[in-house]
């Protein structure tokens, strides 16, 4: 292994780039991702995404490996073939594996349950900082848990590794002073509040089927609810039971009736205001409740914005047009989709257009809530 590819020169290029925590860098020193990548990997390029094989382009393995950024690890389309289209597991950007570590607080004799085992990576961290009998990991995909476990053998660990659903964590062993999920959430599942010690800290990627995603800490408390500010941006892969549809576009087109039958009307809202604003698509999302959205794009500029409630089969679309003021809107089913989010914007601008990060969550036993600023305040 070239002496610029190893653990020591990905913890050092994290630290000059303000990722690492000095609390975190012996550990990212110590523990080898190269051990816990597969030896295909998936890169994303044109078409969708195109395989790396260690044996016969070992630099290239080599060089990913020790980067700053997130691998495709397994496609549902698993084969040969020299491009996939759906990826279904990868291992996060190092960067964003040592934001989530940090945000833990860990301190000596913690206990820590991960739902979401993957590469094991993130569990040798884990177990490398506690020590193996202080971290369990649950892991739904039986071929990942069994591959993880043997790669944590391999390099030296031995944490709880579980076959089994992460949203309903490990009651056997619980409670637990800390708990990291690795995939994204909408709904968090409440089993990972319960089996969280009063006082005890969960960290997870949390988004919304319009955007995708935030990173939350939540505290829990002694009367049995969790919450806390968004900290930051973390876009995950979806948890499996809440993954969108594979091809929002097709489904909606598949479901919906034809125009003539939908509500049409004009908007002056501008579609990019939305969605090309990180913060107002973010309070859209909390304010929009499932609902999904794709863009099919035209000539010189033009594109549908199509949005979806699979559940009810409501659906909209917004035409834009280059240097248009308004723009024509249809709307079909129980729900009115785009006015939901006209009336979303509407909400976010009226109350200062506030940045996703005075956002926050709480997750009680019958459900969570989205708060601004403070908890139990809700979005105006």
């Amino acid at each position: 292994m070239s002496s610029e590819s190893s653990p020591a020169t990905l913890a050092r290029q994290l630290t000059e780039a303000g990722h690492l925590t000095p609390s975190w860098r012996d550990t990212f020193t110590q523990v080898d991702r190269r051990r816990f990548i597969p030896d295909r990997i998936w890169i994303r390029g044109e078409g969708g995404y195109h395989p790396i094989n260690r044996a016969t382009d070992p630099d290239r393995w080599n060089a990913l490996v020790y980067d700053d950024r997130a691998l495709v690890t397994q496609v549902e389309d698993d084969s040969d073939t020299a491009t996939a289209l759906v990826p279904s597991s990868s291992a996060s950007m190092p960067r964003v594996v040592a934001t989530m570590l940090d945000a833990l607080d860990l301190a000596d004799g913690m206990t820590v349950l991960e739902a979401g085992t993957g590469t094991g990576y993130n569990a040798a961290l884990l177990a490398a900082r506690l020590g193996d009998r202080h971290v369990v990991s649950v892991e739904m995909d039986p071929r990942l848990a069994d591959t993880a476990r043997e790669r944590l053998k391999g390099a030296g660990f031995a944490p709880t590794v579980i076959t089994g659903d992460g949203a309903q964590g490990c009651p056997a062993r619980a409670p637990y002073d800390r708990v990291i999920a690795t995939y994204a959430l909408h709904t968090v599942p409440y089993p990972l509040v319960e089996q969280t010690a009063p006082g005890g800290v969960i960290v997870l990627p949390w988004g919304t089927g319009l955007y995708n995603g935030v990173l939350l800490r939540l505290t829990v408390g002694e009367d049995g609810t969790a919450g806390g500010p968004v900290i930051g941006d973390s876009a995950f892969m979806w948890n499996r039971h809440e993954a969108p549809e594979r091809d929002v576009m097709a489904t909606v087109r598949k479901q919906a009736q034809p125009r003539a039958t939908a509500t049409a009307t004009r908007t002056g809202l501008d579609p990019r205001n939305v969605f090309g604003d990180e913060n107002a698509a973010f309070t859209a999302g909390a304010l929009v409740p499932d609902c999904r959205y794709t863009v099919g794009h035209g000539p010189d500029g033009e594109f549908t914005l199509w949005l979806a409630d699979h559940a009810t089969g409501s659906w909209a679309s917004v035409d834009h047009v280059p240097d248009a003021t308004e723009f024509d809107t249809h709307q079909h089913g129980p729900r009115r989709l785009w006015s939901e989010v006209e009336s979303a914007y509407d909400r976010w601008e009226s109350a200062g257009s506030p940045e996703r990060t005075r956002y926050g969550l709480t997750v009680t036993p019958t459900g969570q809530y989205v708060w601004l600023d403070t908890p139990g305040t809700p979005v105006p």
